[in-house]
């Protein structure tokens, strides 16, 4: 592991830690690809997309941006919305056919 890589992956989780603290965080997680371990995804779901845009003109999600000069890759960057969700309901259903 490259000392920059290191420097990235020991101020992820600080990171992740300070933003679920935020109350309308309601979730966030961090994963590591097991097939390219130099590639990370962050997962976030805030109560409101203005929320979400607080989060993003945040001092804290500044220190984000600016760690990609520690990054071998350009960061990529995508926001979803999700306007249903489903759950084991689903995969029952379609498995009960």
């Amino acid at each position: 592991m490259t000392e920059t890589l290191l420097e990235f992956t020991q101020m992820l989780p600080s990171m992740m830690e300070l933003a679920g603290k935020e109350t309308s965080c309601l979730y966030n997680a961090l994963f590591c690809d097991f097939k390219d371990t130099n590639c990370f995804s962050m997962l976030e779901k805030w109560q409101t997309r203005d929320d979400l845009n607080i989060h993003i003109s945040s001092h804290l999600f500044g220190i984000l941006l600016g760690s990609k000069s520690l990054l071998c890759r350009p960061m990529k960057i995508n926001y979803y919305s999700v306007s249903k969700t489903e759950g084991m309901e689903v995969v029952d259903s379609v498995r009960n056919q």
